[in-house]
């Protein structure tokens, strides 16, 4: 069966970095966008970043462009967000995705998730 399992959560201080990590099994990677998306407390769990299945297009939410930055390894089967310059606001848990679409992307697999406490 089809799992995504994160990893490279933790507590980091407001302004500082973390990378998470996602490997995927049982899929085959190389055909399925890779994203990462995220619900903090209280709140609808919104889209933070996505990468097509050769990693030659990253998508990224404003909120998030120019600090965070989406790779993949596909011969490691596996996806990393790393996270720079963290606001205590993205606390939240983060979660890795593999999904596809010709016209409108369906995410179709989740990993269980991974927190993200930034403090201030």
């Amino acid at each position: 069966q089809v799992q995504l399992v994160e990893s490279g959560g933790g507590l980091v201080q407001a302004g500082g970095s973390l990378r998470l990590s996602c490997a995927a099994s049982g899929l085959s990677f190389s055909t399925y966008t890779m994203g990462w998306l995220r619900q903090a407390p209280g709140k609808e769990r919104e889209f933070v970043a996505r990468i097509s299945g050769a990693g030659g297009s990253t998508y990224y939410a404003m909120s998030v462009k120019g600090r965070f930055t989406i790779s993949r390894d596909n011969a490691k089967n596996t996806v990393y967000l790393q996270m720079n310059s963290l606001k205590p606001e993205e606390t939240a848990v983060y979660y890795c995705a593999a999904g596809r679409g010709s016209t409108v992307l369906q995410w179709g697999y989740w990993g269980q998730g991974t927190q993200v406490t930034v403090s201030s």
